[in-house]
């Protein structure tokens, strides 16, 4: 599998594709708001290389705003420090009311767009042997593996569907975990003027080849010193939310305070997974947000829009999968479900697979597995309250166990009143 190219590294302010303006109001704002004061340290704040930051600096010197305060460093790495004038502080203070925004220079929406192009998620190859190793924790029929793989394969929209507690959420962290490759998202986007903030390191993941933080280093690996450090080395990101999505989520957000934009969850997903759980439990409606990425999902592209009005497209570029336990037939119409490409319907444990994974969460806790556990389980309480078991259930149950006895300070027993006071901490309000 090959390598995603990087971003090379602009030499000139031009290459960069930013106006000469926006630039040099991020490093007047770094100076005056985190008091750098050489090109060296600005350059590593802004992720643009020294040679543009001192072209900055002569061209900030030359309109008065910035005044040389000497050498310093040694000998052999001395360089000009620089102190803003009033005239300098005057223009940061302008440049923060217009935008609070201090970070790495932006990307521009063009260059964004076709690093997108060049990392898309299709381009990684998932093989079983990679599926195997991520969904090995899980006890899965062979045919439900051989569902998944070609659909984690594709990039194209899953719906799992099944009952609660059996693996649905398990099935899309493992699928998001199976892609490797390296991918690089930009610290924030140029559109119209506006800034868009993107890297988010509570989303995005390093990569393991990079081992510099990335708000004190540019991220240039042995050998790729033309890599553009505007642009962070991640691992394919994999996002998840919830029933707290909203439509209002899916949209850009824009601070009146601070005067920039928060890319919205979805757009950080890009060139890898995103996780809709609980599909269904949102405030709005499974039909609105599936009627929201009509568009994205059949055509691989988005529409956003700033809050001055400009539209604007950006490529949609991820492997989207829902995750429901609320039959496909109640969740939305026939054409909206079409339009999830993959249906998959994860299924409930047989007796067989309730063992096995007994067996497993037995074996985790320390603990002698008994066949009289489960014939208990599926004798005394499954089959004579005609209730379904879960995959969940073992862990649930043992767990239950466990404090059970540590709060008693007796000996861990795993027996039929252990087991049915568990029991009667699961189906509480219907069974004793």
């Amino acid at each position: 599998m090959s390598e995603i190219n990087p971003p090379l590294r602009p030499s000139t302010i031009e290459e960069t594709g930013i106006e000469e303006t926006m630039l040099l109001n991020l490093v007047v704002k770094a100076m005056y708001t985190l008091g750098l004061d050489r090109a060296s340290t600005l350059s590593d704040h802004v992720k643009l290389s020294p040679s543009i930051v001192t072209t900055i600096l002569e061209e900030m010197n030359e309109l008065a705003l910035v005044e040389s305060r000497g050498l310093s460093g040694s000998e052999l790495s001395s360089e000009l420090r620089y102190s803003l004038s009033d005239k300098g502080k005057s223009w940061a203070l302008d440049a923060v009311q217009h935008s609070q925004y201090i970070g790495a220079a932006p990307v521009t929406l063009d260059d964004f767009c076709d690093q997108v192009y060049s990392q898309r998620v299709a381009v990684e190859h998932i093989g079983p042997k990679v599926l195997a190793e991520n969904l090995s924790h899980l006890i899965l029929s062979k045919e439900l593996i051989q569902q998944i793989g070609p659909a984690a394969n594709s990039a194209k929209s899953i719906l799992l569907y099944g009952a609660p507690g059996n693996g649905k959420t398990c099935i899309a962290e493992a699928i998001g975990a199976s892609f490797n490759q390296t991918i690089f998202i930009p610290y924030s986007i140029e559109v119209g003027g506006q800034i868009i903030n993107f890297y988010d390191p509570t989303v995005h993941e390093l990569a393991e080849e990079f081992d510099a933080e990335p708000d004190t280093a540019s991220l240039i690996p042995r050998g790729k010193l033309a890599t553009d450090a505007r642009w962070v080395p991640c691992k394919r990101p994999v996002v998840k939310t919830g029933g707290e999505l909203t439509l209002d989520q899916l949209e850009l957000k824009y601070s009146p305070v601070s005067k920039f934009y928060e890319a919205p969850l979805h757009l950080k997903a890009l060139g890898g997974v995103f996780v809709v759980d609980d599909f269904g439990r949102q405030k709005d409606s499974p039909q609105a947000i599936l009627n929201r990425w009509i568009v994205p999902l059949e055509r691989e592209v988005d529409y956003l829009t700033l809050h001055t009005g400009k539209k604007f497209p950006i490529p949609f570029d991820e492997l989207v999968i829902f995750s429901t336990n609320i039959p496909p037939a109640e969740l939305t119409d026939e054409a909206a479900l079409r339009r999830l490409y993959y249906k998959i319907e994860v299924p409930k444990p047989t007796r067989e697979d309730f063992v096995t994974i007994f067996k497993r969460v037995c074996a985790e806790s320390d603990i002698e597995y008994s066949d009289s556990m489960v014939k208990f389980l599926f004798n005394e309480r499954y089959d004579k309250l005609k209730e379904e078991p879960s995959a969940f259930h073992p862990r649930f149950f043992i767990d239950q166990v466990i404090a059970m006895c540590e709060y008693y300070e007796i000996p861990l027993q795993v027996n039929k009143e252990t087991l049915a006071h568990a029991w009667r901490n699961y189906y509480v309000s219907y069974h004793a």
